[in-house]
């Protein structure tokens, strides 16, 4: 990752709440405003401008779920100059107000966004597998395929399934529009197989390249998830409860799943920090 990208990230983190811009970023990085919107998309996948958008509402889960300051003030700390700008940014993101996210994240009858397929009458396939880093006990996996490489509503098709450290698991995704989208995965797994008792760790994927998809057709990609690093992009996205399984049910087998090596190629999956998923995360 260039040092001046991590930089900037950095910067977005620790001054989210500021009028900040992505031309005073790109004046601190030295750079001028095209040449640093350049850089920065090439090393993350996104715009500075999404990813500081990004980072402010991912900052602004965080507090509706831990504290109890109201929706006016999360929205001011989170860098916004209105309620209504906010909530209309919020629900573009997340899938739900922010009052409905406080709701999930307090198990208090909500529940999480579904997949919205989408206008195109033409549909395909993703599939392959799914598998983890070395190291890693079992894990519980969401994994959606999106307009852009942010994890933010809406899905167009998605699912979750448990795939255990030791080996990759199959998954499909049908229904998916034609087009060219991509693969976004997010997971927690268990404490490293060199510490059992170890805090869970959360792991959160983005596709490196996207994926296309031809009516009536199934492209392969495989999803590989890696550790986290904080210059991904945040998870937007409301997701449905990710805690590991103690076990994983052997799965009886890939035939509803292409070969990752097959015409569609392997998509390899990026991957950032984000706190332990609770319901809602």
């Amino acid at each position: 990752m260039d040092a001046m990208v991590e930089a900037a990230v950095a910067c977005m983190y620790e001054r989210f709440g500021d009028p900040l811009t992505v031309a005073d970023i790109a004046r601190n990085a030295g750079l001028g405003l095209f040449d640093f919107s350049r850089l920065f998309k090439e090393e993350t996948g996104v715009s500075p401008g999404k990813f500081l958008d990004a980072v402010r509402i991912g900052e602004a889960k965080k507090l509706l779920d831990s504290t109890s300051m109201s929706i006016t003030e999360i929205a001011r700390a989170a860098g916004y100059d209105g309620l209504d700008s906010f909530a209309d940014a919020f629900m573009a993101g997340v899938g739900l107000s922010p009052g409905r996210y406080r709701r999930l994240c307090r198990g208090e009858g909500e529940v999480p966004p579904g997949p919205r397929p989408g206008p195109a009458p033409l549909h395909g396939s993703v599939a392959g597998t799914v598998s983890l880093p070395g190291g890693h006990g079992n894990a519980r996996v969401f994994v959606g395929a999106f307009a852009t490489a942010l994890l933010a509503y809406p899905a167009l098709a998605s699912a979750v399934l448990d795939v255990p450290g030791d080996r990759p698991i199959c998954y499909s995704l049908p229904g998916v529009p034609e087009g060219r989208w991509h693969l976004r995965a997010v997971a927690v797994a268990a404490g490293t197989g060199h510490d059992p008792q170890a805090v869970r760790t959360a792991l959160l994927g983005g596709a490196a390249a996207a994926v296309t998809v031809t009516a009536g057709a199934v492209t392969s990609a495989a999803v590989r998830l890696r550790a986290a690093r904080r210059a991904d992009p945040p998870v937007l996205l409301a997701l449905p409860p990710l805690e590991p399984p103690a076990a994983v049910v052997p799965h009886p087998g890939c035939a509803a799943a292409a070969d990752p090596t097959g015409p569609g190629g392997a998509v390899r999956l990026r991957v950032v920090p984000a706190a332990p998923a609770r319901s809602g995360a």
